[in-house]
């Protein structure tokens, strides 16, 4: 299926994937009574949080991340990915760390599961990420 004006587009895989993380959301928050929060499970599996899972199952969820896309890619014919420099990327994601610890969470930990639960602070930080990333978007547009 092809968007007109979006020709890189892929809604049919977008929908599955969202299906997807909402099915892991909920089977996590009804099967183990934990929020399916990326940052969070991070910080317990480094070590630096002792709250939540333990770090066994924490290391196996974000292992699973990058092996899910992996089995899915294969399946898919391959993808031929394009990134940054690798100190671009490195700093990027020292912002995004940043910026999940400010917001006592992450994109996945709000976005999914408090938006659908309804929380007024998920709400709003998934508004504000939601703003920053389109202003963004905007000004490296038009900087070219």
């Amino acid at each position: 299926m092809m968007l007109p004006g979006f020709p890189d587009a892929a809604p049919v895989d977008g929908l599955a994937g969202g299906v997807l993380i909402g099915l892991a959301g909920a089977l996590l928050l009804l099967g183990a009574g934990r929020i399916v929060g990326v940052s969070g499970i991070a910080s317990r599996a480094v070590g630096l949080s002792s709250e939540g899972m333990s770090k066994r199952s924490a290391w196996l969820f974000l292992i699973g991340l990058p092996l899910g896309a992996a089995i899915v890619a294969t399946l898919k014919g391959g993808l031929n990915p394009e990134f940054v420099s690798l100190p671009l990327l490195a700093v990027a994601g020292v912002l995004v760390g940043f910026g999940a610890r400010l917001g006592s969470g992450c994109t996945s930990g709000h976005g999914v599961c408090g938006v659908s639960r309804l929380s007024q602070r998920s709400i709003v930080a998934t508004l504000t990420f939601m703003a920053s990333g389109i202003a963004t978007v905007a000004l490296l547009g038009a900087i070219g």
